[in-house]
């Protein structure tokens, strides 16, 4: 099984190592760590990763797998990033993301009609992408995988391995991993002090303003 998951800089690093770290031990599965040229990216808090392959070098893939970040904005006005993204997800036999890797699967036209959720922040943009939300944190919507913020993407990826794997593969893996949320403090708005919810909202509202302007921009291209 060949896995791709892809990289650009300013990416969260928590997207793509958290479900790497799942994927990675399914039994007969390959991780290639693809992006557009083999320099390293950087994630948006500084952590370097190296690329396994590049868009013109990898292998047909099985699954590809996007993660989000601040760098997500960027990848979508990437002509080069989005239309590798949308070919080999055409010809995967699973698509899936996390966080607002979601956004970036929209914009390459593989959500249109599924049911998706991305992170709770930005679950009102999915529409802009012809994507359903849902607002759960994994989704599975036929071949298709995402889910909520962040530490969704473990969640993610356990449900990838239990449905590629077996449920008797995810949970050995999630033992090895010894994941066992128990969060001291509360990590999503339905159970956060609303005053907190209000201001992680507003910290974000410039990130979501100029991602709600990029995909109604790549709408309106699509019909037209």
């Amino acid at each position: 099984m060949q896995i791709g998951m892809l990289l650009f800089d300013q990416l969260t690093q928590l997207d793509l190592t958290g479900p790497h770290e799942v994927l990675a031990r399914i039994p007969g599965a390959t991780v290639h760590l693809v992006a557009k040229s083999p320099a390293p990216v950087r994630s948006e808090t500084g952590l370097v990763i190296v690329p396994s392959t590049t868009f013109a070098d990898a292998p047909a893939f099985d699954l590809i797998f996007a993660p989000g970040g601040a760098g997500q904005i960027d990848a979508t006005d990437d002509g080069v990033t989005i239309a590798w993204l949308r070919g080999v997800g055409e010809r995967a036999r699973w698509v899936a993301s996390a966080c607002t890797g979601a956004l970036l699967l929209g914009a390459a036209g593989l959500l249109r009609g599924y049911r998706a959720a991305t992170h709770w922040a930005f679950m009102d943009l999915l529409p802009l992408v012809g994507a359903i939300p849902v607002h759960e944190r994994v989704v599975r919507d036929r071949n298709r995988f995402t889910g909520g913020g962040v530490t969704a993407g473990i969640d993610i990826a356990l449900t990838i391995a239990a449905d590629l794997a077996g449920r008797d593969v995810a949970e050995r893996i999630a033992l090895q991993l010894e994941y066992a949320p128990a969060p001291p403090v509360p990590g999503d708005p339905a159970r956060a002090a609303p005053e907190l919810v209000a201001r992680a909202r507003a910290a974000v509202q410039d990130r979501h303003a100029v991602r709600e302007t990029q995909l109604r921009r790549l709408e309106l291209t699509r019909s037209g």
